[in-house]
């Protein structure tokens, strides 16, 4: 059995599996129902029938079935090899019942050969005050099954995170009101209990103007709003309708990473960093390093000058392994010579130099660092220490892997004891160019407002 970190993914062999959601039941316990989510390419159900849940137990295909509860445990039957054309991710999720996770022990996710009985993985989650949770997700590469540690929880609770995926959620009549089924057709599923108080609808996001964003092109101004507005609904599912930080970029330039390079990805990846800056932060800035054998701080990303940075900043060339050193060619102010960059992995060297400029440069807000690697890390002990020096300052580090493996401490961190509050997230995906916008916030966002908490209650953070 192979046990995961978040985050973590593997290849799924079996035709058929078993989602065991466990816990250890107690007293003062709240009960926990475990439940799915079909999806497609979008990310979003076809029907309220793709939900699949205790009033809901069976999907009409067969593929997803709820398997009923034991005490501490909830389960979930997926046939990989029946589910339906168009269906590319299961999402397995829960709700807890009078009361939040964080109030559950012992809350984990086992996967099992639904033929065999084999344990396939083990994923251990740590929650906080959601009262609904995605653990994990089944989801189609390339034509092959994989299994992904998700553990995000939804401080709007389950209703909000089927909202989110496109369930229409009744919120039930008014109270004096009869409720007539037609006979014609047959009676909804209603969800959640139609004797409970609707909920308060949530506050419509406040998406910020930042400074400079008024000089980009219309076709980029659009898209950087669009976005804003997402990383704001992501905020909200936490429970946060303001909050302000300042954003800093780190980009890996190890010689593994030429291919994310040339493709375009990092490029990508930094433009939808962008719209995190400009939301989180209005000064119209994000400070941005790459680093390899060494690291290297580049120019501040400027809002209004958004395409000609990504053209002049995201790059990789001038890293020469063979031959003699040649001078730069085509370099202009403010470049870096990669060359001088090199191609190793020394995290904890660009780790450092950001810690240097938070601490020399104070601000009220707290940094959250967008750090982006594809693994190879092997100066674990180093790293580890600069991590743990790190816990005291008003910083929090989510590290996003690309695709490769050997992430070392950067994936296991944040379950480490020792420490005064959780200041790293991680999680790592196969392709983050196919990756949709909502889910990439969602994830980038899952656990820094709950470290802003945290590290405010520690005394952190004013």
């Amino acid at each position: 059995m192979t046990t995961l970190h978040k985050g973590a993914n593997l290849p799924v062999e079996a035709t058929s599996v078993r989602a065991v959601l466990g816990w250890a039941a107690g007293p003062g316990v709240p009960d926990v129902d475990a439940s799915a989510l079909l999806l497609t390419a979008a990310g979003r159900v076809r029907s309220d029938d793709d939900f699949v849940f205790y009033n809901q137990p069976r999907h009409a295909s067969g593929a997803v079935r709820h398997l009923g509860k034991q005490p501490g445990t909830d389960t979930i039957g997926v046939d990989l090899g029946s589910l339906e054309p168009g269906i590319e991710r299961v999402v397995l999720c829960a709700s807890a019942d009078a009361g939040t996770f964080g109030q559950v022990p012992g809350l984990h996710l086992r996967l099992l050969d639904a033929v065999s009985g084999a344990d396939l993985a083990r994923f251990d989650m740590e929650a906080g005050p959601e009262t609904a949770f995605l653990s994990g997700e089944l989801y189609l590469r390339a034509g092959a099954w994989r299994f992904r540690a998700v553990g995000q929880g939804y401080a709007s609770g389950l209703a909000g995170l089927a909202r989110d995926f496109g369930i229409t959620v009744d919120d039930g009549p008014p109270p004096d009101a009869p409720v007539v089924p037609s006979p014609a057709v047959p009676a909804p599923v209603v969800w959640p209990d139609p004797a409970l108080p609707a909920p308060e609808p949530p506050p419509a996001p406040t998406v910020r103007m930042a400074k400079g964003e008024e000089q980009l092109p219309p076709d980029v101004r659009e898209l950087l709003s669009l976005r804003k507005q997402q990383v704001a609904v992501s905020l909200r599912k936490q429970g946060v309708t303001t909050l302000s930080a300042r954003v800093v970029l780190v980009l890996d330039a190890s010689g593994s990473m030429a291919g994310h390079y040339t493709r375009g990805t990092v490029a990508g990846v930094a433009e939808r960093m962008a719209a995190v800056a400009a939301q989180l932060d209005d000064d119209g800035q994000m400070q941005a390093w790459t680093f390899a054998t060494n690291p290297a701080r580049l120019p501040d990303l400027e809002i209004g000058e958004l395409p000609a940075w990504l053209r002049l900043h995201v790059r990789v060339g001038q890293i020469g392994l063979f031959g003699r050193r040649k001078p730069p060619k085509g370099l202009v102010a403010g470049q870096i010579d990669m060359r001088a960059v090199g191609i190793g992995n020394e995290e904890q060297k660009v780790i450092a130099q950001v810690r240097a400029f938070v601490r020399n440069h104070p601000v009220p807000a707290p940094t959250l660092v967008l750090f982006f690697s594809d693994g190879g890390v092997y100066r674990n002990a180093e790293i580890e220490r600069e991590l743990r020096e790190a816990v005291e300052e008003p910083l929090f580090w989510q590290f996003i892997g690309l695709g490769r493996a050997q992430y070392g401490v950067l994936e296991y961190f944040d379950t480490l004891p020792g420490r005064q509050v959780d200041n790293v997230g991680f999680f790592a995906v196969d392709d983050i160019a196919r990756l949709s916008d909502p889910e990439l916030y969602d994830r980038l966002l899952s656990e820094f407002p709950s470290w802003v908490r945290a590290a405010r209650a520690a005394g952190i953070l004013r």
